[in-house]
């Protein structure tokens, strides 16, 4: 994929100083400015590399790797559907949307490894209990779920993309029963509800045990009183679970995975343009009717617009991407394999072509040799190491 002409990372590095000036971060954001400001440069080292054919010479500097980066996904993404692929089963799969209310939304940002938590098992405590039921599916499903912390115009926007195969396996595993439906997989109204049951009594908990902050614009809800009349309000609003038509088999499904998993907040292909401090990206309002969502272009200050690329900055260590029911880590593999037996199909008529993902990641991780982008003809050989830049410890002597 041929390099942006415009990169978040130019904006960080003209306005990053700047802002953290007028600004005091947390270092976990500190972090994430200066590994986007460093990526692909020549603080972070690289090599020099020459084609053996015409004697091209360029610089190849190292990847800073860090999640939040634009520039660093596209290999982890390869080698996490490389592993994935191999999972897949002969189902039409669904995706499922866990959103919580922008009230919710707003304490969750002070609370977020807190609540970010109490959002995974409750969607997925709310997935796993209805598709027991025998009056819906009445099987162990598996699934795996992504949070998202943004919507389109980078606003805090926590929701959970979930991906969920058509069916699951029979409390005594001596069957896998399939889906009933083919155009909804579970009736939304009634996720919603438990949903909104099971992540509001979590919360309450959490309250009585002191896992919450109440900073800033939440300040007044560490009132014990206030806050039951918070629970109060947010028992009466809808809750938005939104189901998706089903998007077909496992080819479907990496496709589909390559635009959801290790994204980022905004990628450097919808920024615009970037001149005189404001910054213009695309964007859509997916509260429209769909067909009324058409590409719009957002314009803010360069300021703002770091200020809301560093909302979406995730706690140190946390896992956005986990796995419950039948693909739970602990048993997923001999899991698998019954719901493949019972299936009745070998590995190789389940799966999708493992070259798909094995030619990306190979595109994506550069070959030891890659190809001269200048003649075409020869090979590009690595001729130098450059060292990182490594920061002094003192500052230099004054030599005025």
């Amino acid at each position: 994929m041929p390099r942006a002409a415009l990169e978040v990372a130019d904006i960080v590095r003209q306005h990053g100083a700047a802002y953290r000036a007028a600004h005091p971060l947390p270092l976990t954001q500190q972090r994430v400015m200066r590994a986007i400001e460093t990526c692909r440069t020549a603080t972070l080292g690289g090599h020099i590399e020459q084609c053996g054919h015409c004697q091209y010479t360029r610089n190849a500097y190292n990847s800073c790797r860090n999640r939040h980066c634009p520039k660093c996904q596209g290999l982890a993404r390869a080698q996490w559907l490389e592993s994935r692929q191999a999972e897949l089963l002969p189902l039409e799969y669904f995706h499922v949307v866990f959103t919580l209310p922008e009230q919710i939304a707003e304490l969750t940002f002070y609370n977020q490894d807190v609540l970010y938590g109490i959002l995974f098992r409750a969607a997925s405590e709310t997935l796993l209990t209805i598709g027991a039921d025998p009056k819906h599916l009445g099987a162990q499903l598996g699934f795996f779920a992504i949070l998202h912390t943004w919507g389109q115009n980078l606003l805090f926007h926590p929701h959970l993309h979930i991906v969920v195969p058509g069916g699951g396996l029979s409390a005594d595993h001596e069957r896998f029963v399939p889906c009933r439906q083919r155009r909804f997989f579970l009736p939304v109204k009634v996720l919603s509800s438990l949903f909104r049951r099971l992540f509001l009594e979590a919360l309450e908990d959490a309250f009585y045990q002191k896992s919450l902050v109440f900073p800033g614009a939440v300040e007044q809800l560490q009132d014990a009183g206030l806050f039951h009349n918070y629970l109060y309000a947010m028992e009466k609003r809808d809750w938005v679970v939104y189901a998706k038509p089903p998007f077909g088999g496992p080819q479907q499904v990496l496709k589909y995975l390559g635009r959801y998993t290790h994204r980022v907040a905004i990628s450097n292909q919808r920024l615009l343009a970037f001149r005189d401090g404001q910054v213009s990206f695309q964007w859509k309002d997916y509260r429209e009717p769909d067909k009324q969502q058409q590409s719009k272009t957002l314009t803010i200050s360069a300021e703002e617009f770091i200020h809301r690329f560093l909302l979406h900055t995730l706690p140190p260590g946390f896992q956005r991407i986990r796995y419950f029911g039948f693909l739970a880590n602990r048993f997923r593999q001999e899991k698998l394999a019954l719901c493949r037996q019972l299936l009745h199909g070998t590995r190789s008529d389940l799966l999708p072509p493992a070259a798909a993902c094995r030619e990306l990641r190979e595109a994506l991780s550069q070959p030891f040799l890659p190809r001269c982008p200048k003649c075409k003809i020869g090979h590009m050989l690595r001729i130098l190491v450059l060292p990182a830049y490594r920061w002094p410890a003192v500052p230099p002597p004054d030599s005025s």
